[in-house]
């Protein structure tokens, strides 16, 4: 009898103690979508032109350098939940004009204690306010690219003006995806899968023996990534590090840049393609040659796209 309590009590203590430790594993929260993409800009006013005369969005808000009032940081509004964020200096890695892309999130704090219980590098202390109002911190991921976590909170600047500066304009309402370039796939598609638990939803290439790009989507959203694979490092970056505007109807889309004003002022030709994805698609560029992409969601046949089977590139670091 003795024997059999014992026994009882050491495997409810083991149990007990599994419990606990499970408990102990912060959970990840949900992450919920694109917050923004943010880039250099060599030249703000052009910038500001491209964005706003040529493809409609207003500036919703904007951050000041320290103690000067020359603007630093210029938000532009896609859509209540997205924005682009402009930065008004030179690129810490060019040719790379990205600066980083964030994903929103409903616990900020819970992110990062997850993060860091995966083996990801993050700052110490809690996180901190954004000048914007929201809670927000950084990371990288394998390759290199800044991510942010963010955590919209009521009175942030996002929140409060909901429903302003969305002019009928705007060449697109939503931010598609947003791509950058992957130097080691393993690695990228562990982080952004295992870790962030983004789902893969298609994968192709230009040549069929080389897989070229894989998209991942946001564990509780639509919005994706894709990741643009390389072989080595690319000279120019603006066509790898790009974002893609939805349209419902690209013809449309393009008649509507082709009629504006400033479209005098953009000399690269507006050229309606169909991508390998079977989605229409037409390449723009900002004037420091970063890619803007508009993309219609459905494919010219109705019916899904089957992903490439070739391998992808041998990866350019450890």
């Amino acid at each position: 009898m003795k024997f059999r309590l014992s026994l009882t009590v050491a495997l409810l203590f083991a149990v007990s103690v599994a419990i606990v430790a499970q408990d102990a594993v912060p959970k990840r929260p949900k992450i919920t979508g694109i917050s923004h993409v943010a880039y250099y800009v060599s030249d703000l006013p052009a910038a500001l032109k491209f964005w706003h005369d040529f493809l409609g969005y207003d500036e919703y808000f904007e951050l000041k350098k320290p103690d000067s009032d020359e603007t630093r940081i210029a938000f532009i509004r896609i859509n209540d939940r997205q924005h682009i964020e402009l930065f008004n200096e030179a690129s810490t890695h060019p040719p790379n004009m990205m600066n980083h892309v964030a994903f929103t999130t409903d616990n900020a704090e819970q992110m990062k204690a997850y993060l860091k219980s995966q083996g990801v590098k993050v700052a110490d202390g809690p996180v901190q306010k954004t000048k914007a109002g929201d809670y927000a911190f950084m990371i990288s991921d394998p390759d290199g690219t800044k991510i942010e976590f963010v955590q919209r909170l009521p009175d942030g600047v996002e929140t409060t003006t909901a429903g302003k500066f969305e002019p009928d304009t705007r060449i697109s309402t939503l931010l598609y995806h947003a791509g950058f370039v992957v130097g080691h796939t393993e690695k990228a598609m562990d982080f952004y899968g295992r870790i962030l638990g983004f789902t893969e939803t298609w994968r192709g290439g230009g040549d069929p023996k080389v897989l070229s790009w894989i998209n991942m989507k946001v564990p509780d959203g639509d919005d994706y990534v894709e990741l643009m694979l390389v072989s080595e490092l690319p000279k120019a970056y603006g066509g790898k590090n790009h974002l893609s505007l939805a349209v419902p109807d690209i013809d449309k889309a393009v008649a509507a840049l082709q009629s504006r004003v400033a479209a005098s002022g953009y000399s690269k030709p507006l050229e309606i393609h169909t991508g390998v994805n079977q989605k229409r698609q037409m390449n723009m560029f900002d004037p420091d040659g970063t890619r803007v992409e508009l993309m219609e969601p459905k494919t010219v046949t109705g019916k899904p796209t089957p992903p490439s089977t070739a391998p992808p590139p041998p990866p350019i670091h450890d």
